[in-house]
């Protein structure tokens, strides 16, 4: 299991990283045009995708095991919505996107097999406390950047901008 968490750590990095360089390609009124998404345009999805893991992470820092990966989320914002825009523009959407990656890299490395067995207390958005399975909320973590990674892979090839390969096939290491 802490071998997929890391995994699915870098898959996020590396189609981040993917959907950057799609980005660079169009002007910033595609980016921001209303494409009749969930979130509206490119970097309303991308955003929300931000959005999404720092409501995350900011939950997963009050875990028992007190990751120290996580006091760099002090830099962040904390978003009080889930469709609410951070950025509003591509480059300074990029610095966060690229130090949050980077955060979630260093974090996943701090966690243990031992962790992966507590559950963690949470406030929602709506302000209902929740009490789930660590494990499973980690799996909802990079399902949901999944989920929305591929909504965004969309977008731009309806935009004319072919993303690349995006499976997670690429990322695991072939055995003799």
């Amino acid at each position: 299991m802490l071998d997929h968490i890391q995994r699915m750590a870098q898959y996020n990095r590396f189609m981040n990283d993917k959907l950057l360089d799609a980005a660079d390609q169009l002007p910033a009124d595609a980016l921001i045009a209303n494409k009749g998404a969930y979130f509206g345009s490119i970097l309303g999805t991308l955003n929300h995708v931000l959005v999404g893991d720092l409501l995350w992470l900011h939950r997963f820092k009050h875990h028992s095991a007190a990751y120290t990966a996580l006091d760099a989320l002090a830099s962040f914002p904390v978003p009080t919505a889930l469709d609410q825009q951070l950025y509003n523009n591509l480059i300074d959407f990029k610095v966060a996107r690229q130090q949050l990656d980077a955060l979630i890299l260093s974090w996943v490395s701090q966690i243990t097999a031992g962790d992966l067995q507590r559950s963690l207390q949470y406030r929602r958005v709506n302000g209902e406390i929740n009490h789930r399975s660590f494990a499973g909320l980690l799996m909802h973590f990079f399902y949901h950047q999944t989920h929305h990674i591929g909504q965004a892979t969309t977008l731009f090839s309806q935009a004319g901008i072919d993303v690349g390969a995006t499976d997670l096939l690429l990322l695991i290491p072939e055995e003799p």
